[in-house]
């Protein structure tokens, strides 16, 4: 037996999840049993579509149950393995579903272990080489049809997604790459550390006069992360034939029905300029994993790709780690650190 501490949702938010929909449990957890491993967990992600989840409706994840503990993704070491498991071992470090925990146990044929690559540290596999990294790869090259010389531009530039979109597409031949990010510090780590050709802080005006002041030529590809005045500014200035990448719409995510964000006033010009939109949720195509691993993992072992994390410590403060990765207040990707 060992004792967990998980946090369970306690109600469905409404708005911006409050500290009181959720709850700090601590538990016993039973010995594993046949098929399963104990894994104590060393770091765990809070993300974007989490906030979805907490809604009891329909989509494409099933929303989070009440009074239960909430899953993502987190890398841990296997402490204990019950019967008939060869998967994995003792002293594994393991990819796991066991995300808002410090442990907690999993079938081991659901564990992964962590590829050793000399340069690459194992949290990175939650964010630049996870699901993160993926999001950003199959957006810009197979929902965007990003080609060589094409402009692009990024919303929400500063985060786990966009800070690698705009560097892949930099590396792939991209004409010029604008970022947008909520602060003069992102927006100095865009340009000087990664690449982008230009950046801008999108609380410092509208977002559409900033845009087409750094594309006075325009976008051919636009990757949403935001949504809202994003997206309006983004099909004011796309070229004819332009495409886009809808990811996400964090602006949108903690609406409710009576006080909704504004959507794009402009819908119509998606018509004139014959605009392509792909939304795409990243799950479809785990298939591209192997290929994205090939291509970018010798990237962030030599530095070619660079990647931030806001690291917050403890499972106790991982609701405060999640409402600031709404708020933007993270660079790159946010994560709550638990222990080695």
């Amino acid at each position: 037996m060992s004792t967990a501490h998980e946090i369970h949702l306690a109600r469905r938010p409404h708005g911006f999840p409050d500290a009181a929909d959720f709850t700090l449990v601590e538990r016993e957890l039973p010995e594993p049993g046949p098929g399963e491993a104990v894994v104590v967990n060393r770091a765990f992600s809070v993300d974007p579509y989490m906030r979805g989840r907490m809604n009891d409706v329909p989509s494409y994840v099933p929303p989070f149950r009440l009074n239960e503990a909430m899953d993502g993704r987190s890398v841990g070491e296997v402490a204990a393995v019950g019967p008939d498991v060869s998967e994995v071992a003792v002293g594994d470090l393991v990819l796991a579903n066991l995300a808002w925990r410090d442990r907690g146990i999993s079938k081991a044929e659901h564990l992964q272990r962590v590829p050793d690559v000399a340069g690459v540290d194992p949290r990175a596999y939650l964010g630049v080489l996870g699901a993160p990294g993926l999001t950003a790869w199959v957006g810009l090259l197979d929902k965007a049809s990003f080609r060589p010389g094409d402009a692009v531009f990024v919303s929400g530039a500063a985060g786990a997604v966009g800070s690698l979109v705009g560097q892949i597409a930099k590396a792939k031949g991209a004409s010029r790459v604008v970022g947008s990010a909520g602060s003069a510090e992102k927006v100095a780590w865009l340009t000087g550390e990664l690449g982008y050709d230009a950046a801008f802080n999108y609380k410092d005006g509208p977002v559409r006069d900033q845009l087409q002041k750094a594309m006075p030529d325009g976008l051919d590809v636009y990757f949403d992360n935001v949504g809202a005045d994003h997206l309006e500014a983004a099909i004011a200035v796309a070229n004819d034939h332009a495409r886009v990448a809808a990811c996400g719409a964090i602006a949108h995510y903690n609406d409710t029905a009576d006080a909704p964000t504004p959507g794009p006033s402009n819908l119509f010009q998606i018509v004139k300029k014959r605009l392509a939109i792909q939304g795409f949720i990243v799950t479809d195509s785990l298939d591209r994993f192997a290929p994205f691993l090939e291509e970018v993992t010798p990237w962030v072992a030599d530095g070619r790709v660079r990647f931030a994390e806001t690291v917050v410590d403890g499972v106790d403060h991982a609701v405060e780690a999640f409402q600031g990765l709404l708020r933007g207040e993270n660079t790159g990707k946010m994560l709550v650190q638990v222990g080695g």
